[in-house]
């Protein structure tokens, strides 16, 4: 069975966490602090500060810039739902824009169409690997006075004119989810050139301590274990070999859905690298098995898939409880109608391209 996700787990992860076991020293401490210094140095940014998953990063995020009761965030209704949740956890109100439908990332003309005097933020999110517009969300957090927060959960490596997302917002927020392009087991980071913002997540997922048993505001248990440390580390050392791979397969898989009536491989938007956290296939009225019946053929096939998202964040039961219409997100709501995902990790050989290609054509 070749399964949509695959994580890699090796000798030198193996090693770091029977290091961090024969220490004795589990909790957050000395192998968090490398990690953190080593992903800082990866993305080129200041400084990163881990969490206890990728959740927990947006939510400390939204705390650090001071997102409250009365402010609006405006993201994206094409995502996980933690996009979204973690302004709710604030008290503040999430606005939703369309997508693209081609990128299935935020459009920013849509988005600056629903700034108000109540809005704090933009929160895009580079979604399945690629990259959003951010020259244009700058520009239009800048013109605005808007924080920006990169939603970069799905995105570890990926590069916008050449520079890696989570060093364009104010501040930038990973997952590191096992399914992710690397993982921690659980775990999450938020990132910042912002001295200020830093010591404010700090603050934040440490029970607001200072220094200890000094608490100068209300904090949280959020941090990262030395144990998930131990792995990321050696995880982040093969995060750009394994980037490639993905890459590499995602072209192989591309050239030939191209050539295959009423499927539409994901589109590559100039000037980024995409990693492929996932590989999105859109489904067109026009194929003849249509979404679900290709699925149950790939399935037959020893083949995984997955559908990411089968719903729309406003269409989700909390959200239309609360009065939010997923009518209006019309690219939104038809990616989610439209697309599932292939099987695109390190692991997968051309062989197992080689057989996806050949079950969907038809």
């Amino acid at each position: 069975m070749v399964n949509i996700a695959n994580p890699i787990i090796g000798e030198e992860e193996l090693e770091g966490i029977k290091e961090v076991l024969n220490s004795g020293m589990l909790a957050q401490g000395e192998v968090v602090a490398k990690f953190e210094k080593e992903f800082s140095d990866y993305l080129g940014v200041e400084h990163s500060k881990a969490v206890s998953n990728g959740t927990a990063a947006l939510d400390v995020a939204l705390k650090a810039i001071g997102v409250g009761k009365g402010d609006e965030v405006i993201t994206s209704p094409f995502s996980f739902i933690a996009s979204s949740n973690c302004i709710l956890f604030q008290g503040a109100k999430p606005v939703f824009a369309d997508v693209k439908k081609e990128t299935f990332n935020l459009d920013p003309e849509k988005v600056e169409e629903k700034i108000t005097s109540d809005t704090k933020a933009i929160l895009p999110v580079h979604l399945f690997g690629q990259p959003a517009e951010m020259d244009a969300f700058m520009d239009i957090a800048e013109d605005h006075d808007l924080y920006l927060i990169e939603d970069c959960a799905q995105a570890h490596g990926a590069e916008y004119d050449g520079k890696k997302v989570g060093g364009f917002g104010d501040i930038g927020t990973f997952s590191f989810y096992p399914t992710k392009n690397m993982t921690t087991g659980e775990g999450g980071i938020v990132v910042s050139d912002s001295e200020e913002l830093s010591e404010r997540a700090d603050l934040i997922r440490d029970h607001g301590q200072s220094k200890k048993y000094t608490h100068d505001i209300l904090g949280y248990n959020l941090r990262m274990t030395n144990l998930a440390a131990a792995i990321g580390r050696a995880q982040l050392k093969r995060l750009d070999d394994w980037n490639e791979k993905r890459r590499k397969n995602a072209y192989k898989l591309t050239s030939g859905i191209e050539d295959i009536d009423g499927l539409v491989p994901p589109a590559v938007a100039d000037g980024v690298k995409h990693v492929f956290h996932q590989y999105v296939v859109k489904v067109e009225n026009d194929y003849p098995l249509g979404k679900e019946g290709l699925r149950e053929k790939l399935h037959e096939n020893d083949i995984g898939t997955a559908v990411h998202y089968p719903k729309i964040i406003t269409d989700q039961p909390l959200y239309r409880e609360n009065g939010y219409d997923g009518g209006q997100y019309k690219n939104a709501k038809g990616c989610a109608e439209k697309v599932f995902s292939l099987p695109i990790h390190p692991t997968v050989s051309e062989k197992d391209i080689e057989d996806m290609l050949e079950v969907m054509e038809v």
